[in-house]
């Protein structure tokens, strides 16, 4: 298998959720100029259960093409790479985030008892990834003028990383940053002397995009929680990677514009 960092995988299994993922994803690969990579897990089986294997790599098979012939009906010049994988979806998405860009996984809406809506695949990926994973809620990527682009801003070493993550995601959408605070101190104050510090070196480079203000100093999934604002997409750290099915919402309840969320690796 022929694998390159420069590629975005998405996870396929003949959801409409993937196909969503996928389509997401297409902006993501087009602005990088890298092939968009999905791949569909099927379990290892024994050398007895020949008939189950072949039902199971067909079902595979028909699932890629149809994700590839929604990708292509969208027009966009991305390349579209397709794969059939052995073992879970979890375990596999996990081995391709070592030497891709990016992963994407759909999400319907995640609840309570998240993990086993999920499957346990998107929040494992979320959890152990080495590289960034987004996961997508909603029909397609959203308008421009849809929603902010949420972005954690904290003093944390990895910190940084989000925040490249955050404009370029605002910059690509044509968006607006939401910088959620999340100091947990003061009196219910902004603390615009920490973010105006960790903010201004991306603000210089990316100053087309308009950045205002939030404080979370509860943390960001309680925030999200409660907040009036349309939030399109959260940009958040690993350290709230397991905050991931309170940041996506309850199942039955989207949240305006559909908020999905891309969980970055310092």
């Amino acid at each position: 298998m022929n694998q390159s960092s420069e590629r975005i995988v998405v996870g396929i299994d003949g959801s409409d959720a993937a196909i969503n993922a996928a389509k997401w994803a297409v902006v993501e690969a087009v602005s990088r100029n890298v092939p968009l990579r999905l791949i569909h897990a099927t379990p290892a089986r024994s050398g007895d259960a020949g008939g189950d294997a072949s039902l199971e790599v067909e079902y595979a098979q028909t699932s890629l093409r149809a994700a590839d012939a929604a990708l292509q009906a969208t027009g966009e010049p991305v390349k579209v790479e397709c794969d059939v994988v052995p073992g879970p979806p979890e375990r596999a998405l996990i081995d391709e985030s070592h030497v891709a860009a990016m992963v994407c996984v759909g999400s319907v809406g995640i609840g309570r008892i998240a993990r086993k809506v999920l499957g346990s695949t998107a929040d494992a990926v979320a959890r152990a990834a080495r590289c960034p994973v987004a996961i997508v809620r909603g029909n397609d990527r959203a308008q421009p003028d849809s929603g902010w682009v949420g972005v954690v801003v904290n003093d944390s070493p990895g910190n940084d990383a989000v925040l490249e993550e955050g404009f370029r995601e605002a910059r690509l959408r044509g968006a607006s940053i939401l910088a959620l605070g999340v100091w947990r101190w003061g009196l219910g104050e902004i603390p615009y002397r920490q973010l105006d510090r960790r903010l201004r070196r991306w603000v210089s480079r990316y100053p087309e995009v308009h950045v205002m203000p939030a404080a979370a100093r509860h943390g960001v999934a309680q925030f999200l929680a409660r907040t009036q604002e349309s939030i399109q997409l959260a940009v958040v750290g690993s350290e709230d990677a397991d905050e991931v099915a309170r940041i996506v919402g309850p199942v039955g309840h989207p949240p305006p514009a559909g908020r999905s969320v891309l969980v970055v690796r310092g």
